[in-house]
């Protein structure tokens, strides 16, 4: 394996008035795979909550909990420890044939959907589509369709909110990580490439320094089908590498946010987000 981390990712919500009860999901644990070994994780919840755990249809593991005091905070700390390794940049070399199969299309066709949340518009599906037709292999289409995206699109915080739709972000020419992967979904699906979209967290320094904690949050990047998952980081215009850390994967940002769920009470909510990442080794 690589990298050690430490991921201590920090959230709730702080209501106008004081609420009855809510119901809740978190989806914060990170995912073990062959390049990441979970090593401890634990999620921290106040006030004190019933709480059930599960993998859900995406295969993400989900903490599910209820709060059944008058509470006027809710917070959440989902504390980690994680290796991460080197992951796959390349896959199997699939060819366009194969990724057309109609037996293939049918067992993708949930990471083929190019739901509103992703709709790309005319202008980047026709875009995506010179790029396919100039791409010898699906996986050359992908990285310069990523690439031609990341080259239109600005990464500006604050841009834009949850629910902004991916062909808004790609006329305003600016948005933020879930934005960017967003249009990459819709781009590669629109040209049969199926992908799918990857929540965790980056380590917001090039070369942080073993025990210095830093200031981070959520990120996301997305994985397309080559023979396995390949994963593209949008907003760093190349592949995950060894200080991203994976927690989830699904359609969309809608499968797979952090923190979720419903409450009784009057007023509104504030959502507050803090995560810390430390290199351990």
């Amino acid at each position: 394996m690589g990298r050690q981390l430490r991921i201590v990712h920090h959230t709730g919500y702080r209501y106008a008035g004081t609420v009855s009860t809510s119901h809740n999901e978190v989806r914060m644990t990170p995912r073990a795979s062959r390049e990441q070994q979970v090593q401890a994780t634990r999620i921290d919840i106040s006030p004190v909550a019933w709480t059930h755990s599960y993998l859900d249809y995406w295969g993400t593991q989900v903490t599910s909990f209820e709060v059944s005091e008058p509470h006027a905070e809710l917070t959440v700390v989902a504390t980690s420890t994680v290796e991460v390794g080197d992951r796959a940049a390349r896959g199997h070399g699939l060819s366009w044939e194969q990724l057309r199969d109609p037996r293939f299309t049918d067992e993708q066709v949930e990471m083929l959907s190019i739901s509103g949340h992703v709709d790309p518009g005319a202008e980047l599906r026709r875009l995506a589509g010179e790029a396919a037709r100039r791409s010898a292999l699906p996986s050359e289409a992908a990285a310069a369709i990523i690439s031609a995206i990341r080259q239109r699109v600005a990464y500006v915080p604050g841009s834009t909110e949850v629910n902004t739709s991916a062909s808004a972000v790609w006329e305003r020419r600016a948005g933020v990580c879930q934005d960017l992967v967003h249009l990459g979904l819709g781009a590669l699906r629109s040209v049969g490439i199926p992908a799918r979209y990857v929540s965790g967290y980056v380590m917001p320094a090039a070369r942080p320094v073993v025990g210095e904690s830093r200031v981070g949050e959520s990120h996301a990047w997305l994985q397309y089908w080559d023979g396995e998952w390949v994963g593209l980081d949008p907003t760093n215009d190349g592949p995950p590498g060894e200080f991203h850390v994976e927690i989830g994967v699904g359609r969309d940002y809608f499968d797979v946010p952090p923190l979720k769920g419903v409450y009784s009470g009057t007023g509104g909510s504030e959502l507050f987000v803090e995560v810390e990442m430390t290199l351990l080794a």
